[in-house]
């Protein structure tokens, strides 16, 4: 028996962060289920851009790089996703975007392997790990990308594996992979071990020096809620920093970029996976979202975000059973990550027929119904109202409109 209402408003009066979501701006009457895909917006953001561009931008011009530090932006914002993801403040920046630090991370790594030349991926991984890894075994002599199925990554990774590169939670489906147990058989063959955090950084508790993780990358504009096309991160284990080579030898990478020099000599640290000028907009607004984290540490964010996931996998079994939907995302919560997908054969004109009503998720072909829980904006009842939801669209078969059948370029 699922809980009532009346249980789970108790659940929201008792939760230690439900006034977080004062920090966001959400619209009136939407229950918000795609933050993993793009995070809300932080209330505090606006106004931070607003004085980037009217007051640093506009009064100090290009001053702005010293007088308000710019320059330092990537490194200073880079150690506040160090926080949420376990690792040290040196240790990651923020730059460019997913798929340019996959390459970056992806070539670095696999050229110090030599003469290892396998990249083991996950077939059905989210397509741009796929495809900058396809395109850098296009680049690199002998490279080859291998992928297998989850179950057999920890048996197919061998003496040839110059690197395992994986999702850490899967995007369509939500599978967590066990970090550690794959990191530690990586390193026992001498293989790297590249993680993608898109799915996890901000809503699942990382701790990558606990692991031993070597590599890492993730978007800022998911859980993190940086905003549309926000910069990514990239995250190099201090040990390995001066081992590593970029292949994007871009000026901000040099050891002294304002010396002008004709020769690349790369910067000490995590400084040398820079590239070119930091995109100071887009950095000043997440590093202004990265504050509305404060004081909510990640072991209670992911613990309510499991009970959210929980409550709605338990409310949508019990309410909408006998309408098609089929659960694709693991019930252990040790095994997914903050959202859940259910598959429909008619998923997309379910999923129109459900944002027309206010509750907003997304589609993923051919056929999941995608819902993210975002612990710091979410409550119980939002929960509860977005199952509700849900069983009203299929149970009165509105999907069936017309209106909803096109598919839009963005689903």
């Amino acid at each position: 028996m699922s809980p009532t209402l009346a249980e789970i408003r108790a659940w929201d009066a008792a939760d230690p962060l439900a006034g977080f979501k004062r920090r966001f701006v959400l619209p009136e009457g939407v229950i918000y289920l795609d933050g993993n895909s793009l995070g809300a917006l932080p209330a505090a953001v606006a106004s931070r851009v607003g004085a980037t561009v009217s007051e640093e931008w506009g009064r100090s011009l290009i001053r702005g790089w010293n007088d308000h530090d710019w320059i330092g932006a990537p490194a200073r914002v880079g150690a506040q996703i160090a926080r949420l993801i376990g690792a040290k403040p040196h240790e990651v920046v923020v730059a460019d975007s997913t798929s340019v630090n996959l390459f970056k991370l992806i070539v670095a790594a696999v050229a110090c392997q030599a003469p290892r030349k396998t990249i083991l991926a996950e077939p059905g991984n989210f397509p741009t790990d796929l495809y900058v890894a396809q395109g850098v075994a296009g680049l690199l002599d002998g490279v080859r990308l291998t992928t297998v199925t989850a179950d057999k990554v920890l048996e197919t990774i061998d003496g040839d594996t110059a690197l395992v590169m994986l999702t850490h939670v899967h995007f369509k489906t939500g599978a967590r992979h066990d970090m550690a147990a794959i990191t530690a058989r990586a390193h026992e063959v001498g293989a790297l071990m590249l993680w993608d955090l898109c799915h996890s950084a901000g809503a699942i508790e990382v701790d990558l020096a606990a692991v031993g993780a070597d590599l890492a990358v993730g978007c800022g504009y998911k859980y993190l809620n940086g905003g549309p096309g926000a910069p990514a991160f990239l995250y190099v284990a201090e040990r390995l920093q001066g081992e590593l080579a970029s292949p994007l030898t871009g000026w901000m990478g040099h050891a002294a970029p304002f010396a002008f020099g004709d020769d690349y000599r790369p910067a000490a640290g995590i400084g040398r996976f820079l590239c070119g000028t930091p995109p100071v907009l887009g950095l000043a607004a997440l590093e202004c979202a990265l504050e509305a984290f404060d004081g909510a540490p990640m072991a209670q964010i992911e613990a309510k975000g499991q009970r959210l996931c929980s409550l709605f996998i338990e409310l949508v079994e019990d309410r909408c059973a006998g309408f098609g939907l089929t659960l694709v995302t693991p019930l252990d919560p040790a095994a997914r990550g903050s959202h859940v997908s259910f598959a429909h054969p008619d998923g997309y004109p379910v999923m129109q027929a459900l944002i027309d009503r206010g509750v907003i998720g997304d589609f993923r072909a051919p056929d999941v119904l995608r819902f993210g829980f975002t612990p710091l904006y979410l409550s119980f009842e939002d929960v509860w109202r977005a199952a509700e939801t849900l069983r009203e669209v299929l149970a009165e078969e509105t999907w069936r409109a017309p209106r909803f059948q096109t598919r839009a370029r963005v689903t």
